[in-house]
């Protein structure tokens, strides 16, 4: 663990505290330290895509190895001076007033606090996956999630969809495009006749044969002796807020397909005044693409706010749950997916 100040800092107040320190929350520090404000980044370096060897799909960067990118990031955002960087993590942060009436104060691992005026949380999540036996150790090696992340890569190849619940027809639906693509229902999944209809008019195969491991690459072991070697898999499992701190500070959460993330308005600013969320941990969707994106807007969003005030909540114009609703459908439903390993957390 290791704190690095900004030159110069006299106090422990900033005017903005970025915790997380992957994609989202280095490009919120880029904004505010070109904005010349007094930032502490907060990362203990468990990247989401840590699993995959390269990230594809961002301009400049396809194809590039994932740690490079955020290894530069860093170093882009560390050359400015009035930038704070924190090796560790954030444990709990609280409302603390301040001059407008907006402050927090963070406590960090170590027993430090320190206190700023704006909160981003680019915390991320945490994937639990589907357990099957040889999964975990192939996550983001052969295989995925994302077919705009990993798809073009398979060269059109034999992919396999292993299901772990009804969001995976969609996939089996997508995958297609990329090569020619087998569905192991894997007896978590029931198919009506409409979607068995629409999976054989995309030239999908249905195997409804259980899963027994996975083997070599991406060898689909089944119960009744087949083994059937793929180019690539897909799945997916529920995702979890990878902090608690979103939930701590009293934010509203959506209900995604997969789980729940941070609502925010336009300018990523949360139901909470004054904290702002970009990355996973605030949209379904993801990608490094779009985590920085999201990042530049809370930077932007964070640092307008201390110009001009903060501003109400604007709710954007679709259906929400409440933060309470969220978690509980959250909680629900993880006993219906075994979790392979905590350790497939991280920032975006």
């Amino acid at each position: 663990m290791n704190t690095t100040e900004p030159t110069p800092a006299s106090t422990t107040d900033y005017d903005v505290i970025i915790i997380g320190g992957s994609y989202a929350g280095l490009s919120a520090a880029l904004q505010l330290a070109r904005a010349r404000r007094r930032i502490l980044v907060v990362d203990a370096g468990h990247r989401r895509n840590r699993f995959a060897t390269n990230s594809h799909g961002f301009l400049t960067r396809d194809g590039q190895p994932a740690a490079d990118i955020a290894a530069e990031g860093r170093a882009n955002v560390a050359a400015y001076p009035n930038v704070g960087w924190h090796d560790g993590v954030a444990t709990a942060a609280r409302h603390d007033g301040g001059i407008d009436g907006h402050a927090f104060v963070v406590e960090l691992d170590g027993a430090r606090t320190v206190r700023g005026a704006r909160l981003v949380l680019a915390t991320g999540v945490r994937d639990d996956l589907p357990h099957i036996d040889g999964l975990a150790e192939r996550w983001g090696k052969s295989v995925f999630h994302c077919p705009y992340c990993h798809g073009y890569e398979l060269n059109e190849g034999r992919i396999g969809v292993l299901a772990s619940g009804p969001l995976s027809v969609h996939q089996a639906q997508m995958l297609p495009h990329w090569g020619h693509v087998t569905f192991f229902t894997n007896g978590v999944c029931s198919l009506d006749d409409a979607q068995r209809a629409d999976l054989q008019a995309r030239g999908v195969q249905i195997d409804e044969t259980p899963v027994l491991r996975l083997v070599n690459v991406a060898t689909v072991v089944l119960e009744d002796g087949r083994q059937e070697i793929m180019t690539g898999l897909f799945t997916y499992g529920r995702v979890h807020m990878s902090s608690p701190i979103a939930e701590q500070l009293g934010c509203a959460f959506d209900a995604g397909p997969l789980g729940p993330f941070i609502r925010t308005d336009e300018s990523r600013q949360t139901t909470v005044p004054a904290v702002f969320a970009a990355g996973d941990a605030m949209r379904a969707a993801s990608s490094v693409a779009l985590a920085v994106a999201d990042g530049a807007m809370a930077g932007v969003g964070a640092h307008r706010s201390l110009l001009f005030g903060v501003t109400p909540f604007a709710a954007p114009m679709m259906a929400v749950a409440s933060s309470a609703s969220a978690l509980a459908t959250e909680s629900s439903s993880a006993s219906a997916t075994e979790s392979a390993s905590a350790s497939h957390s991280g920032a975006r």
